[in-house]
């Protein structure tokens, strides 16, 4: 097929309404469109979804994206619709939600040739109508998404997924194209051998994810923890993945009950509960989700801030999975996991009674989140270790063990003796057991193999089991060691490794973190980073009506908001200011699709604003406000008007927030009117408001904030009365 660069990019725009590509999708969808098989491994937020939909749309035929939840599809298929106006036939899905005459209705869209994308589940595949159908089609390509899911060795394993190649031979060839945001280098193995293109051009982006923080905590009074966390960071969208259920539920009623907009998800729910509760997630009808894995493949939701893990995941696989879905849009994503060793015991106890073989391949994924959590090494470096990938610099500066270091050791004389122990074995072992022969410690196995009578039995004996692993797993990421992961994690020796034990150097090594059963957790550490803040420059104002807008639209329209315009879009109309379709069109992400099909509510709400505001446009961005008033006091009411935080407005203007309350204080009583409720709502509670607010109203002689403090007592700040005083003269005493 004879399509050129100018039609690829003449398409994105169009339809995606982006000028480039992002990493390496431009040279993945050449390859597609040529006709080539491809592989594609690139994590979560880096436009996977594009490398198929574009060629989908450019393509003669039509393409078959296999997916494996409803939910999923559902949402690809309606971005899809959004992309392309007025053409509803361009995306269907064909799964069992679906009623006969739906069915129907995609099968005549289907033949005639209107439809571009049909995604469909393994197991529809499968059935014989479906196959006849397809048989019917021009199929341009197959791409296989969640990849991952055809390897026993990958977190989410489905066996429908190893079946279909086979099927893909009954329909008639065509090119595939399998992607991933998850694959150790096993998994990409098993899944480039299952779908037979092992010739395929594969196409590996990077693992890391720089806006991502990461933090393990001490499994202690987690509950607690939670929900200050989530005070913290008020009005943001997050996930709690819990194991269980019955904690799902738990902790959505104790979230509830604590004044948090939280639902739980899980597979005990009935379809239409579930729906229901994810729908109110998307919608951002709620806060917080707390779920079980069952939730997340199937969402994309590109503006969740955080996501926690009240218990640790099987898997590091499945936990970079479902870390992945913080931060999709590029800006803050927190990630906190909790940690005790007992849960550890519990996932054992879970695998007794499954095949041996498959007890082996869960205990080793186990070992490796069990290192990974009790690690005191750069998670980020850990993390893309796990999957193959060096990350170059010293720390990331950007989790919790390289914000908070522990002190280092010249570990040359340790590594040196692990080396020398693995080396001269003459079977491979696995970590545990060679920490165990160095700490001295003889449990049945070492006894068997009679390394207890080993010269270096005991030989590094004033260390602990704990201290030999730490040493172990530190030679890994230096590639001093290696383990084979397809014979459950036998260590042995690389040629680095030889190279360091003949001229050992200074190696500057950390013991790991001990978990204990009852550690004490700060109250007072409450310190995170922002890794990537909000988008600037923008109104504030204008930019709460515009999402605002949306919230509606979506209501209306029963998408999800971001599907209308994504948080990007609506920061950059808020620096443009667009009031025609052209120059719509011109902002971030909005094709010639979207700005006709959504966009004329958007540009009628930003020429009124324009013309209410006085808005200079589209050089300087200000907005004309009240004249004969310093410059101070004009920028605090522009601030307050666009509900800004009264940090922010202090730092802007070099003042401590003492004297920027007594500015405030200042143009209210001058006779101007402010609304703080944006700002208190955040920062006191609903009973405090009330109670001062009543003090101010009922009982006070005078609007004195000595007099306040007297009457109300200790318990009440004068940062708190004197913000709630502003609050009353506004509303009541103007």
């Amino acid at each position: 097929m004879n399509i050129d660069s100018q039609q690829i990019h003449a398409c994105l725009k169009e339809f995606f309404g982006f000028d480039t590509f992002k990493g390496d999708q431009e040279r993945i969808i050449r390859h597609l469109v040529g006709g080539g098989d491809a592989f594609v491994l690139m994590p979560t937020g880096g436009g996977k979804s594009l490398c198929y939909q574009l060629p989908a749309l450019v393509m003669e035929g039509t393409a078959i994206v296999i997916s494996p939840l409803i939910a999923l599809m559902k949402n690809q298929v309606d971005a899809i619709r959004g992309f392309v106006s007025g053409n509803d036939g361009i995306a269907h899905f064909l799964n069992s939600s679906l009623s006969r005459v739906q069915i129907a209705e995609v099968r005549e869209d289907l033949l005639s040739g209107v439809t571009k994308l049909l995604y469909v589940a393994p197991e529809s595949l499968t059935k014989e109508e479906n196959i006849a159908l397809l048989k019917e089609l021009p199929i341009s390509f197959y791409a296989v998404d969640e990849a991952h899911c055809i390897s026993e060795w990958g977190h989410d394993f489905r066996p429908e997924y190893r079946k279909i190649r086979s099927i893909i031979e009954q329909i008639q060839p065509a090119p595939v194209i399998a992607l991933t945001a998850t694959a150790t280098p096993k998994v990409q193995s098993d899944i480039l051998k299952n779908l037979r293109i092992t010739g395929a051009a594969v196409f590996k982006s990077s693992f890391n994810r720089p806006n991502l923080y990461y933090e393990v905590r001490d499994k202690v009074d987690p509950e607690k923890d939670i929900i200050k966390f989530i005070r913290q960071h008020p009005g943001k969208s997050g996930i709690i993945y819990c194991l269980s259920r019955k904690k799902v539920e738990e902790m959505a009623q104790l979230l509830s009950i604590n004044g948090i907009k939280a639902l739980p998800y899980h597979a005990g729910l009935d379809a239409k509960t579930r729906a229901e509760n994810q729908d109110r997630f998307l919608m951002e009808e709620i806060d917080v989700i707390v779920a079980t894995i069952a939730f997340g493949m199937g969402i994309d939701k590109p503006d969740v801030r955080f996501v926690i893990h009240y218990d640790i995941p099987k898997s590091l696989e499945g936990y970079y999975q479902e870390t992945g879905r913080a931060g999709r849009d590029g800006q803050e994503g927190l990630c906190i996991a909790y940690y005790s060793y007992k849960d550890i015991q519990k996932l054992e106890k879970f695998m007794q009674g499954k095949p041996v073989a498959e007890q082996e391949i869960g205990r080793q994924l186990l070992a490796e989140t069990v290192a990974y959590a009790e690690s005191s090494q750069c998670r980020r470096k850990m993390l893309l270790a796990y999957f193959g990938e060096d990350y170059p610099a010293p720390d990331c500066g950007c989790c919790d063990n390289c914000l908070h270091p522990k002190a280092r050791f010249d570990g040359r004389e340790e590594m040196a003796l692990a080396i020398e122990l693995v080396d001269s074995l003459p079977e491979h072992f696995k970590i545990e057991h060679i920490a165990g022969i160095l700490a001295g410690v003889p449990n049945a196995l070492i006894k068997s193999y009679r390394h207890d009578k080993l010269e270096l039995f005991g030989a590094g004996k004033e260390h602990s089991i704990r201290f030999w692993m730490a040493v172990l797993h530190q030679g890994l990421l230096l590639h001093l060691l290696e383990k084979e992961i397809e014979t459950y994690g036998l260590l042995s020796v690389t040629p680095e490794g030889r190279a360091f034990l003949e001229h050992p150097t200074e190696l500057m090594l950390v013991e790991d973190r001990a978990f204990s059963a009852s550690a004490f957790v700060d109250e007072d550490d409450d310190e995170l980073p922002a890794p990537v803040k909000g988008g600037g420059g923008g109104d504030p104002m204008l930019l709460a009506m515009l999402k605002d807008l949306r919230k509606d639209l979506s209501r209306e329209l029963k998408l999800k908001p971001w599907i209308i315009f994504s948080d990007a879009s609506l920061e950059d109309m808020s620096i443009q200011y667009p009031m025609t379709y052209e120059e719509l069109r011109g902002c971030q992400g909005v094709g010639e699709g979207k700005a006709r099909k959504y966009g004329k509510d958007f540009i009628e709400l930003i020429a009124l604003y324009v013309e209410e505001y006085e808005v200079e446009r589209p050089d300087d961005f200000i907005v004309k406000t009240i004249a004969n008033k310093s410059a101070n006091k004009v920028y605090i009411i522009q601030s307050i008007d666009r509900r800004m935080d009264l940090e922010d407005i202090a730092a802007a203007k070099g003042m401590d927030m003492d004297a920027l309350l007594t500015e405030i204080e200042a143009i209210v009583s001058s006779g101007t009117r402010l609304n703080l409720d944006y700002y208190i709502r955040e920062q006191l509670d609903e009973e405090v408001v009330d109670e001062i607010y009543a003090y101010f109203h009922d009982e006070a002689a005078s609007d004195s904030v000595a007099d306040a403090l007297r009457e109300l007592g200790p318990d009440y700040s004068e940062e708190e009365i004197r913000l709630v005083r502003i609050k009353f003269l506004c509303e009541v005493a103007m």
